[in-house]
């Protein structure tokens, strides 16, 4: 299942401006440690602090065949996740089951397919009273429509439903897209630069319409050479965030994070950390 075939999944409406001003920003300490064998088998070990908390995990991930793969991921709060993701179960489908040990209610299947004008998902939980999740999304790869809900067994009633559509062109992207409810909508709008070295700016505008609430928020990356990108991000409210993401050795990087508050001046500013070392 490319990703590059036919409109992608709904989740990918907007994603790349999102990755620009959303991934990678946080005030948390990550250290993961991952390694690679011959035989298949990935494994890696996390510690993280978030909010003064600290816990950890080690995962594996166990290859079979060509279309299987065994996820096993044991953290400090004594629980056991279990995924299973097996590529072409059907003809551009994709079948992925998870359950959480001790909590048994937790197990979950979710389908996906993937096709040159279609693409949907469709999850549901192993208990009583489920929540159905559906998404699907029609078009091509430089324009798709999309929605998404999410349906509650228990009470018999939509509780999530969300629309977007999305345009892409060989140096830019633009999104809409219509969320909570109806209540809220954003815009976004990706354009790359060659005097970014590849790398890109980014506007969106969002809108609350309970509220009557707006914010524009402007980011950019910088790509400063092959081991190293710049990010930025500034919203109308003075919310100001910058990472760096260096990579050390081949698939090994050093994430650093920043955030301020320009309106706020007596908060401090907070500083976050990632370091994935793969021997």
């Amino acid at each position: 299942m490319s990703s590059n075939k036919g409109p992608g999944f709904f989740s990918a409406i907007g994603s790349k401006a999102r990755d620009v001003l959303t991934k990678d920003y946080n005030a948390d300490h990550k250290l993961t440690i991952s390694s690679s064998s011959n035989t298949g088998v990935d494994l890696s070990s996390t510690l993280l602090k978030s909010r003064g908390l600290s816990s950890g995990n080690v995962a594996a991930l166990f290859k079979y065949k060509d279309n299987t793969d065994v996820h096993v991921k044991v953290d400090t709060e004594s629980s056991v996740l279990t995924t299973f993701t097996i590529s072409d179960v059907l003809p551009s489908a994709k079948a992925i089951a998870s359950i959480r040990v001790p909590d048994y209610n937790s197990g979950k299947l979710e389908v996906q397919y993937l096709h040159d004008h279609v693409a949907f998902t469709t999850a549901f939980g192993f208990n009583r009273s489920p929540t159905i999740d559906f998404s699907a999304t029609i078009g091509t790869p430089g324009i798709a429509f999309g929605a998404e809900t999410s349906f509650s067994t228990a009470i018999g009633k939509l509780t999530k439903y969300n629309a977007g559509v999305c345009l892409k062109m060989p140096t830019s992207n633009a999104s809409v897209i219509l969320a909570d409810k109806g209540d809220s909508m954003k815009v976004m709008y990706l354009h790359q630069l060659e005097k970014l070295n590849g790398g890109a700016v980014v506007g969106e505008i969002s809108r609350r319409f309970s509220t009557n609430e707006n914010t524009l928020t402007v980011g950019c990356s910088y790509v400063v050479d092959t081991q190293t990108v710049v990010k930025a991000k500034l919203n109308n409210h003075g919310n100001l965030g910058a990472v760096l993401q260096h990579e050390l050795t081949d698939k090994s990087f050093l994430t650093i994070s920043g955030a301020f508050e320009t309106k706020a001046l007596e908060n401090s500013p907070k500083f976050g950390f990632s370091l994935l070392l793969k021997p």
